[in-house]
């Protein structure tokens, strides 16, 4: 875990320090989600569908749902 201290600038703005930016592989203009949590904040990257697609492949995660009798297909 990364922990830097940065200051919020009279227009509420903080600056990314250079490493977390680069581990993160951020670049300028992209879009982040910021997620509150406690007294605490998250920063997620936004992503597209199409980036999305196939990224829980390989997981090995049994998505098999059991069924009622009269809804299996």
């Amino acid at each position: 875990m990364n922990a830097n201290a940065v200051t919020i600038s009279p227009k509420y703005q903080v600056v990314i320090p250079l490493e977390i930016r680069n581990s993160m592989k951020w670049q300028p203009g992209q879009k982040l989600r910021v997620i509150s949590l406690g007294n605490a904040i998250i920063m997620v990257p936004e992503i597209s569908i199409e980036d999305a697609y196939g990224m829980l492949k390989g997981l090995g995660i049994d998505t098999h749902i059991e069924r009622e009798p009269d809804r299996e297909i």
